[in-house]
């Protein structure tokens, strides 16, 4: 894939191995290693090991009822899907880079942001585009697996059907493993400044943290209609945020409102989905110990571990929303203080000259009342008043 040059506009060609080089290359070193890997599906002798990379792992022997064991397009977890996701970890990055190439520079060199708005604003497209698409493809699961149908469906059948999964279902929580893996990389890529590092690695760790446990312990239900959800306000607020450096204030301040509303409410609903799931729903199929056999990681310990750990990082967004929000009534409040204490400046000089102006004019008409001897006595005392100072 050539041409791929973020970041590098100079014409000047950097030093082999060098890190400007690296940067400005490693979209086509990545996309040419991905090429290795899918052109060994096409050989017989390489195919086993390429497909390990590229294709779902684990797939599932489902036994019938005369006995006999047939493939069927269920999945489960191992450690095979550390190869799959390094894989596309790498098509993270590729797609990455073209998005940025392609879109979001063209973007930046037409609005002419400046340095922090140009960072922001490419972080924002980048999400913008992975959550939307989050939201669709989970959606569609949450849709085709039926797992609204009822409330109970988020723990009923735990481990059994839980650790069966579809296909897509599989592939929904490889491509989230690897794109939040991939955010670590893009912050030397994208020559994040050490500042702007720490929010960013926090996130992503977070989501990477938290999406691996989910997948691991089989909670996917539940962690993909969380995921839909925050996934929608997020998607909603990084919109919001482009409209805004795009001067479509009236539009983005619509968007911040409804991402006030939506935020609480999402912060709400997750809570409660947690709560049912971990504390009334999977206690009624409890296990004393954990059976790593059948993917089993129902008791008390987990459970309870799982639902303090949900409740911990949506009080800790809520946390962040509501000193975020104070900071910027502060800020406004401030803001308010110093302009009119500048109006209160600017008008005290002018009252002070209204003053001596009227003052002048009293004293000019005083003048025109005296005799006119008197006027020309005055008059001279102040042109020698005037010689003298010269």
């Amino acid at each position: 894939m050539p041409g791929l040059r973020r970041q590098g506009k100079s014409t000047k060609n950097p030093s082999f191995m060098s890190h400007e080089f690296i940067i400005q290359n490693h979209a086509d070193a990545v996309s040419c290693v991905m090429m290795v890997f899918v052109i060994g599906l096409m050989f017989q002798a390489t195919a086993p090991y390429a497909s390990v990379f590229v294709a779902m792992q684990h797939q599932q022997n489902t036994t019938m009822e005369d006995g006999a064991s047939v493939m069927s397009n269920m999945y489960s977890y191992g450690w095979k899907d550390i190869f799959t996701t390094v894989f596309y970890f790498m098509l993270c990055i590729v797609v990455h880079a073209v998005l940025q190439e392609y879109v979001l520079d063209k973007l930046n060199r037409r609005m002419h942001l400046s340095k922090i708005k140009h960072s922001k604003f490419n972080e924002s497209g980048q999400l913008m585009v992975f959550y939307l698409t989050s939201v669709i493809w989970g959606t569609s699961i949450i849709m085709s697996e039926d797992y609204i149908s009822s409330i109970s469906d988020l723990w009923h059948g735990y481990p059994e059907m839980h650790g069966k999964l579809p296909f897509m279902v599989k592939f929904f929580f490889i491509i989230q493993m690897s794109y939040w893996l991939h955010g670590f990389p893009e912050l030397y890529f994208m020559k994040i400044k050490r500042d702007e590092m720490p929010p960013r690695i926090q996130y992503t760790t977070l989501y990477l943290i938290f999406i691996t446990a989910a997948y691991l312990l089989n909670f996917n239900r539940l962690a993909i209609c969380i995921l839909v959800l925050h996934y929608a306000v997020e998607f909603i607020f990084h919109a919001a945020r482009l409209l805004y450096f795009a001067d479509k204030t009236e539009i983005a301040n619509t968007g911040f409102m409804v991402w006030n509303v939506l935020f609480v409410l999402v912060r709400l609903v997750s809570i409660t989905l947690a709560v049912l799931t971990f504390w009334f729903g999977l206690p009624k199929t409890s296990q004393t110990g954990i059976i790593f056999k059948d993917g089993n990681f129902n008791t008390a310990f987990i459970r309870i571990n799982c639902l303090v750990a949900c409740c911990l990082i949506q009080a800790f967004m809520m946390w962040r929303y509501i000193t975020f929000h104070l900071k910027r009534l502060r800020e406004r409040t401030a803001a308010a203080a110093t302009t009119s204490s500048k109006s209160k400046i600017i008008t005290t000089p002018s009252k002070k000259s209204n003053k001596d102006k009227k003052n002048k004019r009293t004293k000019e008409d005083d003048i025109s009342l005296l005799p006119e001897a008197d006027q020309n006595t005055l008059s001279d005392s102040g042109l020698r008043a005037r010689s003298k100072r010269k």
